[in-house]
Formats: C-alpha cells, sequence, structure tokens
C-alpha cells in the first residue's frame, strides 16, 4: 500500500489506475497474470501489481528509486526503517516466480522501467523489516489523511488516501478479501509475513502479527 501511495503521489489516481488496475483478482498473491481485457496488473496489493508500482515511482536511477522508497517507507513508519539484508539475499536468489511476473509485465509493455531493477526493488521492498507498532503507525498515518501522528509530517496527499483505502478494501486480503471485509469491514492489508495492519479512517489503526499462514498467504488468526 506505501509504495502504491508513493505512486499515486507522483502521477496522480487517473494515470496510475490507467496502468495498474483496482480488481480483486480471486487468485492467489503470487499468480502469473494479467487482466484478460487490459493486460495490466489486476491490482496494487497483489505481487504483479505491487512490482508494477514500484516501476511508476519515478526516479532516474535504481538507486534513486530505491533511495524514494525507502524513505517513504520510513517516514509512514515515522522513524528510520532498515532492510534485512539475509531476507534479501534469500527473496532474491530465489524470486523465479517474481522475475516471471515482471518479465511478463515488461513483455506486455506494463511495467515501467527495467525489469530487474523493479525486481531488486521490489525485493528490498518486502525485506524491510518493521515491528508491530511501526506497522500500526504507518496504518495510522493513512487514518490520518496521509499525516504522521507521530512525527507531523505529511507522507502522501490526501486526497489519495481514500482511493488507498478502497483499494486496501478489495483486494488487501488477496483472494480473501470479501471473507476479510463480510466479518471485518475495514480497509486492510495482509503480508506474508504474518502481519495485518487494519484502517479506521479519521480513527486509527490496528496492527497485528502472527505468522503462520492459510492457503492465502493471510494469517491464521
Amino acid at each position: 500500500p506505501f509504495v502504491y501511495a508513493l505512486a499515486l503521489a507522483d502521477s496522480g489516481a487517473e494515470a496510475v489506475l490507467a496502468k495498474v488496475g483496482a480488481q480483486p483478482t480471486g487468485d492467489p498473491f503470487n499468480t502469473i497474470s494479467l487482466d484478460d481485457v487490459t493486460i495490466r496488473a489486476h491490482n496494487p496489493m497483489v505481487n504483479a501489481g505491487a512490482i508494477a508500482a514500484v516501476s511508476l515511482v519515478q526516479a532516474s536511477s535504481e538507486a534513486d528509486r530505491w533511495n524514494q522508497v525507502s524513505q517513504n517507507l520510513s517516514d509512514f513508519a515515522g522513524r528510520p526503517l532498515t532492510v534485512l539484508e539475509k531476507v534479501y539475499e534469500s527473496e532474491y536468489t530465489t524470486a523465479y516466480g517474481n522475475r516471471g511476473i515482471a518479465n511478463l509485465l515488461y513483455n506486455w509493455g506494463r511495467l515501467y522501467s527495467d525489469p530487474e531493477e523493479a525486481l531488486r526493488v521490489y525485493t528490498r521492498e518486502c525485506s524491510v523489516g518493521v515491528s508491530a507498532q511501526d506497522l500500526g503507525m504507518m496504518g495510522a498515518t493513512l487514518a490520518n489523511g496521509g499525516v504522521n501522528p507521530l512525527t507531523g509530517k505529511r507522507v502522501m496527499p490526501a486526497e489519495h488516501v481514500p482511493e488507498l483505502l478502497a483499494v486496501m478494501a478489495t483486494a488487501g486480503f488477496y483472494d480473501e478479501s470479501g471473507v476479510w471485509m463480510f466479518k471485518a469491514g475495514l480497509p486492510a492489508k495482509t503480508g506474508v509475513g504474518g502481519g495485518i495492519v487494519a484502517v479506521v479512517p479519521g480513527r486509527f489503526a490496528i496492527a497485528a502479527f502472527s505468522p503462520r499462514l492459510n492457503e492465502a498467504g493471510n494469517s491464521i488468526r
């Protein structure tokens, strides 16, 4: 969600929507597939759309792209975040599926940077270490209209927060998003590390961490 926020801030909602969809997939998060009609990633919450979102960050180089992504994540958390290098090395050296996704996107003109660059930055992004408190603060920044409540820094334009929360609501729990909305009714994002952040707009956020996953890649708890 947070890199998608950066893409929205860079290019605006309509331009981003033309390049990365906002529809739920009904498929697992790591499915190697694109929308049949538009030939674009279904949404930015599954792997294909998240990799595409990285490529939408306006950058002059790979180092610039990563610095922007890293600073953005830290701004959401309200403190400097760092990459867990062992996690990154493990993920990047076994990223065969994600590499296939990046190349498929690039083949159809739906990746907007070099595919291996996008894959490296995406994998580093996925290897940033956070605590549940960090995740809660990141969600609270969305609940607070894009302003970090700890630092007071505006991290994303207020007008794009509802659009981001809408995509979290429809696709944040991968192919279990409908069940989540049925039971909880809040915009939320899960991760395959076992973390969950849910946002009550204008009020607060809740973060939880329990690493055992179900078949959909969501925490069983």
